[in-house]
């Protein structure tokens, strides 16, 4: 098994300053998206902080003997003290926070995944589209308890509302898994700027129509700007294929 893989950020076509900021290992190893908030400065310093931060640590501990989850839980709340750190040394901070999700390729055996708030990960199998996370919002709560239907929760006012998030004292919980990953499938990180522009049937359809990842990658991005470009735009692709090809 190899991996091929590709980023793509856009700050879309509202907003004049990108708080999206994404890590790929260059061996391959893992891949981060994060999504920042908190006004210009806090939204793209959260989003860096955490990025960097999980970087360093997985990048510092990788020969341990820590298993893949355990890896994923502290690089994640390092990344959270980081930003609290931050945020009581510069006031003009205090309310950043981001969204986070990771992808942990510890062996060829053993995938995982892990996130905080609505950065999500898909899976694209045999033409098929698989949320794999579940978003820590107030309208993916809604719904789970059947209070509101998915097409109600695209344009709910509590969209944006999360319930998690890396920059909070109360985080208290990381939802960290292990991924089922075979030859031919697609990883695919993403910030909610595409997903609030997208429907899963239209991403599911750049992924099929363009076997080129730069291709892919291209494509998600120019349909979410189409769709209207509210918000930064930021995909990662990860390839899972054969060692030949």
């Amino acid at each position: 098994m190899k991996l091929n893989f590709i980023g793509a950020t856009d700050p879309g076509l509202i907003r004049s300053n990108n708080q999206d900021a994404y890590y790929i290992d260059p061996e391959g190893r893992f891949f981060v998206v994060a999504d920042g908030m908190g006004g210009h400065a806090g939204g793209e310093e959260a989003s860096r902080i955490a990025t960097e931060e999980i970087r360093a640590y997985l990048e510092e501990n990788w020969q341990s003997p820590e298993l893949p989850k355990d890896l994923l839980m502290q690089a994640l709340s390092r990344a959270n003290e980081a930003i609290l750190q931050d945020q009581q040394s510069h006031v003009e901070r205090a309310d950043m926070g981001t969204t986070v999700v990771v992808v942990l390729f510890r062996t060829p055996e053993s995938t995982w995944c892990a996130h905080v708030g609505d950065s999500r990960l898909y899976r694209f199998r045999e033409s098929h589209l698989q949320q794999v996370t579940e978003d820590h919002t107030w309208v993916a709560r809604a719904i789970k308890l059947g209070d509101i239907t998915p097409d109600e929760a695209r344009l709910h006012p509590f969209r944006h509302v999360l319930s998690r998030c890396l920059g909070r004292e109360d985080l208290n919980q990381i939802d960290v898994q292990p991924l089922d990953i075979q030859v031919g499938d697609r990883l695919l990180l993403c910030s909610d700027g595409l997903t609030e522009e997208l429907v899963e049937q239209k991403i599911n359809d750049c992924l099929k129509d363009n076997p080129s990842l730069k291709q892919a990658a291209n494509s998600l991005v120019e349909a979410a700007k189409e769709q209207g470009g509210h918000d930064n735009i930021t995909v990662v692709l990860v390839a899972v294929e054969n060692n030949s090809q």
